[in-house]
């Protein structure tokens, strides 16, 4: 009884101070927290990234080996992703095969960096209709306190901007960078209330009625979009988003480089 009283009381106090335009960690309804990226973590990775989004953090490693392409695809490389909430990064997780919050995470990820066409898919063909390279990102929650499409984004973004085709390894001639054309950066926002603030925190997150992520590229064009949670997002709403994440996107790929 007594941690559902102190539950009301936290959510009346976000509420409270959302109405006037401020959160509880000082920010304001458009500031993402202190964004921190660790490339090259994984030594037996062929590209890896740790990201900090706050107290929030993710992992993601990138694994290329040649393969055998699609059937409907014969000339271009296949891309997949893939994620896993660990038991240690929240309570809330639990250890066995992915769930729902794990596979749309994954999903979510993967369409934007497929959508925008970041890494280029044909120039990983090896033999034309008989070889190519595979390129398999997995995305690990280390630590959970809201947002996690940004920060598992952001991750594989950067893991994959630091990424070496293993040529060498596999008699495939000479090691080279895997090919980035551009660079999709996530933006989510959830609203709480009648507010929509950017990259919620875990308090945040678990009072709000809505949740929208929209991707876009290095030009400011929207590639990918996913709605979550039962209430609306209006219009108008949606505009304000849409605005937000191409504003934002510009901001963290300086901080990213």
């Amino acid at each position: 009884m007594s941690s559902e009283i102190m539950s009301d009381i936290k959510r009346d106090h976000i509420l409270k101070l959302l109405e006037n335009g401020q959160r509880e960690d000082g920010r304001g309804i458009q500031d993402f927290r202190k964004i921190q990226v660790e490339t090259n973590c994984i030594e037996s990775a062929d590209g890896s990234a740790r990201v900090k989004l706050g107290k929030t953090e993710v992992i993601a490693g990138v694994k290329i080996i040649p393969g055998t392409p699609f059937a409907d695809t014969p000339n271009i490389g296949v891309l997949t992703t893939g994620a896993e909430l660990i038991p240690m990064a929240h309570a809330s997780f639990e250890s066995g095969p992915p769930g729902e919050d794990a596979i749309e995470l994954a999903r979510v990820v993967d369409r934007g960096i497929r959508e925008s066409g970041m890494v280029d898919v044909e120039a990983l063909c090896i033999t034309p209709g008989a070889e190519v390279w595979m390129c398999f990102i997995d995305i690990y929650a280390l630590d959970y306190d809201g947002n996690l499409f940004d920060a598992a984004n952001l991750a594989a973004v950067c893991a994959l901007k630091s990424a070496t085709i293993p040529g060498e390894q596999y008699g495939k001639g000479e090691n080279k960078p895997l090919p980035i054309t551009c660079v999709p950066i996530s933006v989510t926002e959830v609203k709480v209330g009648n507010t929509l603030i950017v990259d919620p925190n875990f308090d945040e997150e678990q009072i709000s009625s809505a949740r929208l992520t929209v991707t876009t590229d290095d030009n400011g064009n929207f590639r990918a979009m996913q709605k979550g949670g039962r209430g609306s997002i209006t219009l108008d709403e949606l505009s304000t988003c849409l605005d937000r994440a191409v504003e934002k996107g510009a901001e963290i790929r300086k901080i990213i480089g």
